[in-house]
């Protein structure tokens, strides 16, 4: 028998007879001799526990816990550390290792552990542990914390590159909880301006921060050739209006990736922006032959003609884009064109080039509207030959002709001012408003700037002459005065923006977006009550005598709410003034005018000093008013303010009228509980309902037919129970993500029918896009693959010539073969059909 088993045989008798310390002289004699023996170590730390010795059972315990560790006998270890901890503290290193046996079996126990580890280490200055602690706590909780952690600790031990590789992880996950990351790529980019995701991340923040400049930069530093890196690098030069660095990046995009053609089109529109038409043109000139061999003309023509809308062009692009049109057979954009030069050829005073403008446009579309009116401003102007060519070529301009000898040039402005007074003072106000209108303002004043030398003080007798200058800016100086308006009143700084009628444009173009009458009296009362900077501005339903039916208000900051007893007296006694004035009523004086006597204590409770208020009407219906109020001082509405304020009462009137019907319409519509779509049998009532409210306000209807899949295969595949589950969950796809103003309509099985309003054909491509992505892997139940929206598109015809029912069903048909095309050429297409009356080409 060994000495070993000799030493434990007499530690046994010990231990029966109770001799415990024995028993432990014994057992350590034996681990003296194989260390090694994890048995006798186990047996020693009990007896060391039962004699109270916590200091040498946890001796024990820890050489055990080693031991076992160096094994792998992970779940004895585990329960040895545990007997451990509980007689006294261990060491980090001990921790951090049964943390590490912990990480499949108890994730949050060993998250707990690697945490305290975490701790120690940082406490103890090792840092090089603590990071291996920390890259296991982020496998185990990847959260924003940790992290965190990850980037400081790794900045601070000069480790800049996994700093910065941690900083961008915390930028997506910013990005990915809605954030916008911007502080976390710049720290990373900062770090390690050598990591392209850091400085893409980083540039694209900037970006949207408006610091194209700085993004600029920053991307010109990496060496990345990718698409998704070109793309970045060449929008932040196009935001940077650097256009001619952004035109080769941009060519190359081209044929490589599905934004190149977008990308052009944002190259033009910055060559716009800026000013440089000459090199939009040529850039055009450049990307059409391209254009051309890759068989994309249609879209082109659309871009151009998209950025043509949006912003000031010369008279060169628009003859170049002219060109483009009538090769492609576009003859309605063609003769748009045309029209738009001839306006700014007779702002020029070209006549001559505005008659061969007006003479293709006839020959083009000799039924446009408008063509007499702009014969007859060329009366006098040009060649009486050219005249009568253009006349005769018109039905019904024969009394138009002018005899040969009337002459063919115009007397020279100045020469002419006394002969010719009323004439050239129109000629010119036409021309300075043909430049506002194509936002050439510079043109524009030095038109105003004319006929304040040759008409002094003129704008007093002639009101749209006044609207002229105040939309321009153009502030005529006299040597009596600043300017024959001014009042010398605090409210005169804000007349000036009152005058800005372009933002009055908006203005009545937000109201006619509502779709309900709620949303109509919330734009009115903010939009004008913000533009006219009054106290408050209140709109008001009702009809005289009776109490209000619905009403808004809007105070200015500081201003507090009206009694709600008030509001409704104010508004209908101003309606009853406003109906026998037969139109808006101003009251600088408002305390002191005899006609408000019954409602002072309301004036004077609401410290009301001056009042216009501009009745509603609809015909010789009375349907409500707008008031606007200011407090505290007194202030005189203009004249114009009562004009412009007319014109957006009736507009505020047909925005009323169009949210009662829409919300009838939809009311008596059925409409599909499980879906939420509207059923097929209300399409037609609807889209009529829409096209005759879109004939008054003069806005585009746009009608998408979206398709699903075959339904004949489907239920053939899944059958028609998991066809109409699958396709309810799409409507509320689509019905969740559409405006309110638009229809979504069950179609067909497999179908559904959108009615887009106030938008046109290119509009709703982004509106498909919108969906594309939002019902993108949605699937029929028992199907594997995900479903592929196929759609067409047609832009309704709206003419008032034409009927409201032969618009929708030309429409009809058209936006179903447009989906039938768009079937045939396979994948996720969408395919739109200009009309066939319009004489339009078919264009993809």
């Amino acid at each position: 028998m060994s000495e070993i088993a000799k030493r434990l045989e007499r530690a046994d008798k010990f231990l029966q007879k109770g001799k415990l310390p024995s028993a432990l002289e014994e057992l350590r004699a034996a681990l003296q001799e194989d260390s090694s023996n994890d048995m006798v170590r186990q047996r020693a730390a009990d007896i060391c526990i039962s004699l109270n010795l916590t200091d040498d059972a946890a001796g024990y315990l820890a050489d055990l816990f080693d031991h076992m560790v160096a094994q792998g006998r992970s779940s004895e270890a585990i329960s040895t550390y545990k007997k451990l901890t509980r007689l006294s503290p261990t060491t980090t290193a001990r921790t951090f290792r049964y943390a590490q046996l912990l990480e499949k079996s108890n994730p949050r126990e060993a998250l707990e552990a690697l945490n305290a580890s975490f701790l120690a280490f940082l406490k103890n200055g090792e840092r090089q542990q603590a990071m291996e602690a920390l890259k296991r706590m982020i496998a185990l909780d990847p959260s924003t914390t940790n992290y965190r952690r990850e980037a400081e600790l790794a900045e601070s031990m000069g480790d800049y590159r996994a700093s910065a590789l941690a900083f961008v992880q915390l930028g997506r996950m910013e990005e990915s909880a809605g954030n916008e990351g911007a502080e976390m790529y710049s720290r990373a980019f900062s770090l390690d301006p050598t990591n392209t995701t850091a400085a893409l991340c980083h540039a694209r923040c900037l970006m949207r921060a408006s610091r194209a400049v700085e993004a600029v930069e920053v991307l010109r530093t990496q060496p990345l050739t990718t698409a998704d890196f070109l793309e970045t690098y060449a929008n932040a030069l196009l935001l940077a209006n650097q256009a001619e660095e952004a035109e080769p990046i941009t060519l190359q995009l081209y044929g490589t990736t599905s934004h190149g053609l977008a990308m052009i089109a944002e190259v033009l529109a910055t060559y716009m922006r800026v000013g440089n038409m000459d090199r939009a043109t040529e850039f055009a000139r450049e990307v059409e032959s391209k254009v051309r061999a890759k068989g994309e003309i249609k879209e082109f023509l659309a871009i151009v003609g998209e950025q043509v809308d949006k912003h000031p062009v010369s008279t060169d692009f628009l003859e170049y884009l002219a060109q483009l049109y009538n090769g492609a057979n576009r003859e309605h954009e063609y003769c748009d064109t045309l029209l738009k030069l001839f306006q700014l050829y007779f702002a020029q005073r070209n006549f001559a080039k505005a008659a061969e403008c007006l003479d293709r446009a006839s020959e083009a579309d000799a039924y446009e509207p408008g063509h007499q009116e702009r014969l007859e401003m060329l009366r006098g102007k040009i060649d009486a030959n050219k005249y009568n060519a253009i006349a005769n070529r018109l039905q019904g301009v024969g009394n138009n002709r002018v005899e040969e000898d009337d002459g063919e040039a115009e007397e020279p402005v100045e020469e002419a001012a006394e002969d010719k007074e009323p004439t050239v003072l129109e000629d010119l106000m036409l021309q300075a408003e043909i430049f506002l209108q194509y936002s050439m303002r510079s043109k524009a004043v030095e038109r105003l700037e004319r006929i304040h030398k040759l008409f002094p003080r003129e704008e007093e007798k002639r009101e749209k002459l006044a609207q002229l200058y105040a939309a321009s800016g153009f502030v005529p100086k006299y040597a009596d005065a600043q300017a024959p308006a001014a009042s010398g009143s605090k409210s005169s700084t804000n007349e000036d923006a009152v005058d800005n009628f372009a933002r009055v444009t908006e203005i009545t173009r937000n109201i006619s977006r509502q779709s309900s009458i709620k949303a109509v009296l919330f734009a009115t009362v903010n939009d004008v009550g913000r533009h006219w900077n009054v106290s408050r501005c209140v709109a008001g339903l009702s009809s005289p005598g009776k109490a209000p039916s619905a009403a808004m208000e809007y105070c200015a900051p500081g201003v507090a709410k009206s009694d709600v007893m008030g509001l409704a007296r104010l508004i209908s006694s101003l309606q009853a003034l406003a109906v026998k004035a037969g139109g808006p009523v101003a009251f600088p004086r408002a305390m002191a005018a005899p006609e408000l006597e019954s409602l002072r204590p309301i004036l004077t409770t609401q410290n009301i000093e001056s009042l216009m208020a501009v009745p509603l009407r609809d015909g010789h219906e009375q349907l409500g008013i707008v008031i606007l109020e200011q407090c505290g001082i007194a202030r005189s509405f203009k004249r114009v303010d009562e004009v412009v304020l007319s014109t957006i009462a009736e507009q505020i009137v047909l925005a009323v009228n169009n949210a009662r019907l829409r919300s009838l319409v939809k009311s008596l519509a059925p409409t599909d509980e499980k879906s939420g779509l509207m059923r097929r049998s209300s399409y037609l009532d609807v889209l009529l309902s829409e096209v005759q409210r879109s004939l008054v306000q003069k806005s585009p209807v746009t009608l998408a037919l979206l398709s699903f899949g075959s339904a004949s295969a489907m239920i053939k595949e899944v059958g028609e129970v998991n066809v109409d589950a699958g396709m309810q969950e799409i409507g509320h796809m689509v019905t969740a993500n559409i405006r309110q103003n638009d229809v979504a309509v069950r179609y067909g099985l497999t179908s559904i029918g959108l009615i887009l309003s106030d938008t046109n054909d290119k509009s709703a491509f982004f509106v498909l896009d919108k969906l594309r992505k939002v019902t993108e892997g949605a699937k029929i139940p028992g199907r594997g693959e995900p479903v592929v929206l196929t759609a067409g598109i047609a832009e309704l015809v709206m003419q008032p010539r034409f009927d409201a029912v032969d618009i929708v069903t030309e429409a009809i048909n058209r936006v179903e073969n447009a989906l039938e095309i768009a079937r045939h050429e396979g994948g996720n297409k969408a395919h739109a059909l200009a009309p066939v009356i319009e004489l339009s080409a078919v264009s993809a």
